[in-house]
């Protein structure tokens, strides 16, 4: 599952109760989150940790490594930061982060990406999570930015799972950045990596816009729900290890009148192994 929690925005107490019941009613086995907030100051909450807390599971974040804009929009308030992070029912085997860069002439807004490496059932799985730049015009820094999550990805995709890649693109599937990312309608980043995207597995009847979900406060730029969340998955292995059995939105519904974020959630089924489901070499 990923999901963008919307950070200290519009009611943030009452939201994170809203996003706490929606995860309890979903149960997802791994969660990539992005605009996660965190108290700065010496043992401040963390809003993954304290998700986890109540639900279980284990937890890792990155923090940003720019703050100023996030602080400005929150009223120049500095005691609270941004990133994102990894909820797992499933331990840590290992954790990385990767600053993500930013091209001369625009602004540096301290992306990253987060590894998990997670002890699941059938082997290691490796697990991704990131929230691209958001400008309007800056399709060049996520395209930077892409070449780079893809170089971290090639490096610790590694075992019998392929690598799932989530996060808040802040692109759409037909934008370059995805294209490159994805690696099958263009040049890959990494030569020979492909990550299939879940959302072309989704039934056609369902809605796929992940942003502005008729929230009173949120924006977007085209006056309609924008796909802009994604989960990108490695080809399945030969057991059908990682095949995207499903894929739907959730989190796009208030939660006794309170609206969890202005973006829905992305929840996809995958395979475990299974010799029964073995794929063709087609």
């Amino acid at each position: 599952m990923t999901w963008n929690l919307w950070w200290r925005f519009a009611g943030w107490r009452e939201r994170r109760e809203a996003i706490l019941h929606t995860l309890q009613a979903e149960r997802p086995d791994v969660l990539g989150v992005q605009e996660v907030w965190a108290d700065s100051g010496p043992g401040g909450e963390n809003l993954a940790g304290w998700l986890a807390e109540r639900l279980g599971m284990h937890w890792t974040w990155s923090r940003a490594t720019a703050q100023e804009r996030w602080h400005a929009r929150n009223g120049g308030d500095t005691g609270v930061d941004v990133g994102v992070a990894v909820l797992s029912r499933y331990p840590f085997l290992a954790v990385a982060e990767r600053a993500l860069p930013t091209p001369p002439g625009h602004r540096d807004d301290g992306k990253t990406a987060l590894h998990t490496l997670l002890d699941a059932p059938g082997g290691p799985l490796p697990f991704f999570t990131t929230h691209l730049d958001s400008g309007l015009a800056a399709s060049e820094v996520r395209c930077a930015q892409v070449r780079e999550l893809a170089a971290f990805v090639a490096e610790h995709a590694r075992g019998p799972y392929p690598p799932v890649v989530t996060g808040d693109f802040n692109a759409e599937p037909d934008f370059d950045e995805m294209r490159l990312i994805r690696g099958y309608q263009t040049a890959p980043a990494v030569p020979g990596q492909v990550l299939l995207d879940a959302w072309r597995f989704a039934d056609p009847a369902l809605p796929q816009g992940t942003w502005d979900i008729r929230t009173p406060e949120a924006v977007n730029f085209g006056g309609r729900p924008s796909c802009v969340d994604h989960i990108l998955v490695g080809p399945p292995g030969p057991d059908s290890r990682g095949w995207v059995r499903t894929v739907r939105r959730t989190g796009d519904r208030p939660v006794a009148g309170v609206w969890p974020s202005d973006h829905a959630a992305v929840l996809a089924e995958l395979s475990p192994p299974d010799p029964s489901l073995r794929l063709s070499g087609a």
